[in-house]
């Protein structure tokens, strides 16, 4: 097989305002967390605009220390339209603490952005006090 090279776009960086909500200890597939997604902004070349509050995180926290993400929030442009933001991914502890690797898929049907519903991104993140940032990039 070559050695292929992915190419990647920016799309936007986003920063939501979290808190957590409630903790499941000792489930079946590691201790469950709610996180409460209650704000933030994002913005990138082609589009900017604000988080809305009542998204969410429901986090898994694995055996093995890393954490396993489920995300949806959505996303409101400054020119009024709504975009749902779905994602998953994983968290591993580092030297510099938690590093987050998601992928993002996205739907809407506002004209001006519909082609966001046919992008596959990838993100990366970091978690700080009462808010994550990510940095989102379409593959191309």
């Amino acid at each position: 097989m070559a050695d292929e090279t992915v190419a990647v776009e920016h799309i936007f960086t986003v920063t939501a305002n979290t808190a957590q909500q409630a903790v499941i200890a000792g489930a079946p597939s590691g201790t469950r967390v709610m996180v409460n997604v209650s704000g933030g902004t994002f913005e990138g070349p082609n589009l900017k605009g604000t988080v809305l509050a009542g998204g969410g995180d429901w986090v898994t926290a694995r055996a093995d220390g890393s954490v396993k993400l489920d995300v949806r929030i959505t996303l409101q442009t400054d020119d009024g339209a709504h975009i749902l933001m779905t994602y998953s991914g994983i968290g591993v502890r580092g030297e510099d603490g938690l590093s987050l690797r998601t992928a993002p898929l996205f739907e809407t049907g506002a004209e001006k952005y519909l082609w966001l519903n046919n992008i596959q991104a990838i993100a990366h993140g970091t978690p700080g006090k009462g808010e994550v940032t990510y940095v989102v990039y379409a593959l191309k």
